[in-house]
Formats: structure tokens, C-alpha cells, sequence
């Protein structure tokens, strides 16, 4: 990070690309804008860019006091999802005689283009504004001299025409790239596809990318990409396979099919009795967690390897593997407090269709989730160095935990059949009880007290409505 001293020379610097200065602490948009402008370093100057918020333009102090609500709200650009591929900015603060100053440092990206909410933003000397066609192009050639993931990698004797490109001019273009920019964009679909990394147009093919989220056969080219899913009796891998499924084809189709499988066929839900008149709904697994789990496995995985993710239910349990342990910065011993991504560019369309966030809060939201719907904690196991593994046990048939307090005057250990009497009693010390009190008294529905309360002929509503009351006869 810059010096104190290295702050106050900027404040005064000719190098106007390099730097911003602002007066203003609420204009996310703004700083946004700023800060993607400097990712893109359209000089390729290769220096960092400064944005210094508690200054105006001829470096003079507004007087600012920073606190630690500016400084997080600032910090928290770099993974709020607005800015793709994620900026690599460091925030701190800085106390003067005249005020403070909140400095973010904006590194150059490897990829660009860089995109706030779908605009290019670069910086021409002082002025920041919504990037060229041409320029885009300098950017986008620039990014392919740093290929450091697989999936930014051309895919070789594929074409332009082993992708969907219907839908992903109609369904996804929209989603990564504002109205009006897509409108006034006249390239051609190879260019507009290369400006979003799923196309090279040196080579003159589809990324692998591009191959994964919209090939028309992506397992032509990645023979092990696909979701395998077996249910097997019992516990353990050696059990009879119950049912056997498979999962195939481009992200775009495949992610939808797999919620739905999921929903459909692994939660399930059955009633328990959770107190004398009540009963509630137990759930196997707690879906979203499944769900987040499932995203991460195709987010993450290793797609140059035959191995498929695999998805095994057990009587117990739920095993998720999927090919590629840790990658980058994550290691055993950071996990999950630190987090990497071995395909970018993959990740960055899965959140743009709503698939996963990016705020590396997925394991600890699983953990959550887990915890209350009574399931243990997922166990996972990042020793292995070629897979990733996680399983997810089932809930315990345990219901005290959940059981709703019921009234005093209610035996817990009342046979159901004394319900009549329950009602008779609650009847006489309230006459002007409705059936919806007592069926929230009890926990059961105000249909069950009502066939009940018809079956006891001494019992009579008298009058109508809110003026009426019970009377209760002779047995």
C-alpha cells in the first residue's frame, strides 16, 4: 500500500490517469466507476490507480473524518459483484492536520475488459468515460497474452458454431451487458462473445468457457463434464443402487435441471408429532444448502479431468466429490476463511445468472442452514490434493428440540381422543371463544376443531358472529 507521504505528493500529481479525487462519501456509483477504470489501464501503464476520497480536484482537504463504517462500506466494492472480474484494490486511511483521507489502490487486472454493471469504464487523462469499441478491442487482446486459467484457454477445433449462440444473445448478452451499450454495439457476434471471454478471436474459437456454459456438446471436447448421481441402500458405497441418474450438457441448461432434481427427488419432508395437537414438517436436507453445495462443485472443479462430480446419496448421508482439491490462495489450513478460483471466468457467468454470489460466504451460509434444520455440520475434506469432498448428513428423528409449547391445562400425556374433552373444558371457562383460538391454542387447524366441535351435539353457538357465545349442555 502507498506511504503517508507517497498520499500527499498524488494529491498534487500531473499524472491525472493514475489518480481521482473526491470531495464526496456516498457516490458508490462514482467510486465504482473510478475504481474499474483503474482495473482497466487503458495506458497499459502497469501502475496502480489511486482513488483518494477527502480531497477536491486541486488537492486541497475537505476536512473528512473517516470511521470504520466509510472504510467498510468502501472495501466491500471489491466483492460486492457489481465490478467483473473482481478488482484487486487494498482501502486504508490516512490522518492529517487538515483532515483525513480514505485511499483505495486499484491494481491493474490481467483480464480485461474489467465491467461495472455491464460498462466498460477506462480513464482518459482526468476523464473517466464508457469505453470504445476500439478500445474494448485493445483491452481484449491484451487479456489474451495472460491466460493463466484453463477456462480462458482457446478450445481448439472447436467453432463458432459449437456454441448456442441464440441463447446466449437472447438470455445472457442481456444479463452481462447494459441495454443501451448492446444496442449501439455493431460488432460482430466472435467480438461481442471475445469483450465477455468466451471466444478467442486470435485463434479463432470458442473458449473453454464458453464451451462449458453454452457448447451445444460440451462433453466432445471435456469427456468428464457431467454430474453423476447414484443412490445407493444403506450407508456406505457397497449398498444395492437404488436409482442412478446422470447430468449433462452446458451450464445454462444443466444448473436448472440439477435445483430441480434436487427439489424434487433428494428433499423430502414428512410430519412428526411435535406436541399433543401439533405436528410439524421435518426436512432430510435443507435445499439452498444442497443447492449452494451443487454450485460450488461446478463452479469449482477441475474440467480438464475425465472425473465427473459426484453426487452419492446415502441412508444417512450425502457425499459431493468433485475433480480439483484447493486451488490458489485457498489452502488447508485458510479454508474456508480464504477462497480462490481455479475458473474465473465460469464463476463470473454463474453470478451474473444468479447461480452463487461470489462473496466467499457460501460455506459458512451451508453451515447455517444445516444448523437450523437440525442437521449436523457438512464435514469437508480438503487433505486430498486431485478432489474436493464434502458430506452432508441428514436430520435426526428428533422432535423436542422443536416441540411448541402447548397449554398447561393440557396433559402432555393425553391420549388424542381426549381432544373432545380439552375443547369442552376450554369452552366452559371461555364462552365466547372462537374455533381459530382454539385451534392456535392447540396447534391444530380451525377445520379439526370444527369437526370435533360437531361431533359433541351438547355444545351450541348461540347468536352470530363476535356477539354469539358457546353454551355447553347435559352430555
Amino acid at each position: 500500500m502507498i506511504s503517508k507521504t507517497e498520499v500527499i505528493s498524488l494529491l498534487h500529481s500531473t499524472e491525472t490517469f493514475r489518480v481521482e479525487r473526491t470531495v464526496s462519501t456516498g457516490d458508490m456509483d462514482k467510486f465504482q466507476e473510478a475504481i474499474c477504470a483503474f482495473s482497466n489501464d487503458l495506458p497499459n501503464s502497469k501502475q496502480k490507480g489511486y482513488l483518494i476520497i477527502g480531497a477536491d480536484d486541486n488537492g486541497n482537504f475537505s476536512g473528512l473524518r473517516v470511521d470504520d463504517a466509510l472504510l467498510k462500506k468502501i472495501a466491500s466494492i471489491r466483492s460486492n459483484g457489481n465490478i467483473l472480474p473482481l478488482p484487486v484494490i487494498s482501502v486504508d486511511s490516512f490522518e492529517y492536520d487538515k483532515g483525513d483521507l480514505l485511499v483505495v489502490e486499484v491494481s491493474p487486472s490481467l483480464v480485461p475488459p474489467v465491467r461495472y454493471r455491464g460498462r466498460t469504464f477506462v480513464r482518459i487523462g482526468p476523464r473517466r468515460d464508457i469505453a470504445t469499441e476500439a478500445e474494448e478491442r485493445i483491452l481484449m487482446e491484451r487479456r489474451t497474452a495472460f491466460m493463466a486459467t484453463f477456462d480462458a484457454t482457446p478450445c481448439f477445433g472447436a467453432t463458432i458454431e459449437n456454441l448456442n449462440i441464440d441463447i446466449i444473445k437472447k438470455h445472457y448478452l442481456p444479463m452481462v451487458v447494459d441495454a443501451e451499450v448492446l444496442a449501439s454495439d455493431k460488432r460482430d457476434i466472435k467480438e461481442q462473445l471475445a469483450a465477455i471471454h468466451l471466444y478467442d478471436t486470435t485463434h479463432d474459437c470458442p473458449t473453454y468457457a464458453g464451451i462449458i456454459l453454452f457448447g451445444k456438446n460440451p462433453r466432445h471436447f471435456l469427456p468428464g463434464f457431467y454430474i453423476q448421481y447414484v443412490r445407493f441402500s444403506g450407508n456406505a458405497i457397497g449398498g444395492d443402487v437404488l436409482n442412478e441418474k446422470r447430468f449433462q450438457g452446458p451450464l445454462y441448461s444443466l444448473l436448472p435441471e440439477l435445483e430441480t432434481f434436487v427439489s424434487n427427488a433428494i428433499i423430502t419432508q414428512r410430519p412428526v408429532s411435535a406436541s399433543l395437537f401439533r405436528e410439524r414438517t421435518v426436512i432430510n436436507y435443507p435445499n439452498n444448502a444442497l443447492r449452494e453445495l451443487l454450485m460450488n462443485a461446478c463452479m469449482h472443479r477441475d474440467y480438464q479431468s475425465n472425473m465427473p462430480v459426484r453426487l452419492y446419496q446415502f441412508d444417512d448421508h450425502i457425499e459431493i466429490m468433485n475433480a480439483g482439491g484447493l486451488y490458489g490462495e485457498a489452502r488447508p489450513e485458510n479454508f474456508p476463511t480464504v477462497n480462490d478460483y481455479r475458473n474465473p471466468i465460469v464463476a463470473e457467468a454463474m453470478k451474473e445468472m444468479k447461480y452463487v454470489n461470489m462473496f466467499n460466504q457460501g460455506i459458512r451460509r451451508v453451515q447455517e442452514m444445516l444448523r437450523e434444520n437440525n442437521n449436523k455440520e457438512a464435514e469437508f475434506d480438503v487433505s486430498k490434493l486431485t478432489v474436493f469432498v464434502v458430506n452432508v448428513f441428514s436430520t435426526v428423528n428428533d422432535t423436542k428440540e422443536n416441540t411448541l409449547s402447548v397449554p398447561q391445562d393440557v396433559p402432555q400425556d393425553v391420549s388424542q381422543g381426549d381432544l373432545d374433552i380439552w375443547i369442552e373444558n376450554q369452552i366452559k371457562k371461555n364462552p365466547k371463544i372462537s374455533t381459530e383460538e382454539l385451534a392456535k391454542a392447540c396447534g391444530l387447524n380451525p377445520k379439526t376443531i370444527k369437526r370435533h366441535i360437531a361431533k359433541l351435539p351438547h355444545i351450541k353457538y348461540v347468536g352470530s358472529g363476535y356477539s354469539g357465545h358457546w353454551e355447553v349442555g347435559n352430555n
